[in-house]
């Protein structure tokens, strides 16, 4: 078993018990995060303000939880309401060096494949930056009013004005350690100093009493229809119940593979599954399933495969959305937020 398959099975192993060995790191790893977070709360290590509000849309855990398409669903409830968001990522699995602005149709070998997915979501300026500051600087130049920092939660060097923090609810924290023990990149108890917690799907995990009711909102991810992935069929729809009974290939390389898959079964769809690591740089050779059956893939995926696209390939956009009261009081409160501080 690869070392992270092997690692991900003992970070959301309901009995806890695997992985016990590596406790002593994840403790090591606490105490290398405690005190990083003690030095820029005793100002040891400064962050920095970019002039201009700063929402960070981040994980708690290692892998996949559904931010980016929250952060695209902010950044339109936020336009909608007068503001000019600017959307600011790491570029992860990009080579692009320094500060990048990022464009529809960029490659995301250099850009990387989130950042597209937000350039291409909505009328915004999206910039990649390894140093968020110096990204943030750069779409306030841009003419943003209002940053999105896709990712960044532990970036402490960029100031921000709200913290966001996106989880799985079908994975949640997994066994609540940190790395390399469990999935956690912080202490659980971070959950109890942010602003919101968004859980992305209805039941299984939930904040524990200390993270206030009134800051945790209830995501979904849906689907209805696939598109086309070769340039040469670009705008050709299909349903995604149209897939029902017949062979069906799903591709995913993305933090959480499953959820992809589980979403097609839902939709009635069997897939024939084919889970990759997150950010993979697809080749044609990781398609050729020898045989001409549909292949259903993330958008995450599908940007990646454009320039090699056959007619099998089908990309499956999902959208995020709340509750209509819900996620009308979390963009309110968002909104009176930031305009307090401008």
């Amino acid at each position: 078993m690869p070392v992270q398959a092997w690692l991900e099975s003992a970070w959301y192993d309901p009995s806890g018990r695997r992985g016990a060995l590596l406790r002593p790191l994840g403790a090591l790893f606490g105490g290398v995060v405690g005190l990083r977070r003690a030095a820029f709360d005793r100002r040891l290590l400064r962050s920095g303000r970019a002039g201009l509000p700063v929402v960070v849309v981040g994980n708690l855990t290692v892998g996949g939880t559904g931010k980016t398409p929250f952060s695209i669903w902010l950044a339109r409830e936020l336009r909608a309401r007068g503001l000019v968001p600017g959307l600011l990522s790491r570029g992860y699995g990009g080579r692009a060096a320094g500060v990048r602005d990022v464009r529809a149709g960029d490659d995301p070998a250099v850009v990387g494949d989130e950042p597209l997915l937000l350039a291409a979501a909505g009328d915004w300026p999206v910039t990649v930056a390894a140093e968020r500051l110096a990204g943030a600087a750069r779409l306030r130049e841009r003419g943003a009013g209002i940053v999105i920092c896709d990712d960044g939660l532990q970036h402490y060097a960029l100031a921000r004005d709200l913290e966001i923090v996106v989880v799985d609810a079908a994975r949640g924290l997994g066994n609540g350690r940190l790395l390399p023990a469990g999935p956690l990149r912080e202490p659980a108890s971070r959950l109890e100093s942010v602003d919101f917690v968004v859980v992305n799907g209805e039941g299984g995990w939930r904040p524990g009493p200390a993270v206030a009711p009134g800051s945790v909102f209830t995501m979904r991810l849906d689907a209805a229809e696939a598109h086309a992935v070769a340039a040469a069929r670009a705008g050709e729809r299909r349903a995604l119940d149209s897939f029902r009974g017949a062979p069906v290939h799903a591709v995913a390389g993305i933090g959480h593979p499953a959820r992809f898959f589980a979403m097609l079964r839902a939709a009635g769809i069997e897939p024939i599954e084919h889970p990759f690591p997150d950010h993979h740089a697809f080749a044609p050779a990781d398609l050729a399933f020898g045989d001409m059956h549909p292949v259903l893939m993330t958008s995450k995926d599908a940007v990646k495969c454009r320039g090699f696209a056959d007619p099998r390939l089908w990309e499956l956009p999902v959208q995020a959305s709340l509750a209509p009261e819900s996620g009308r009081a979390l963009v309110e409160r968002i909104v009176s937020l930031v305009r307090a501080r401008l």
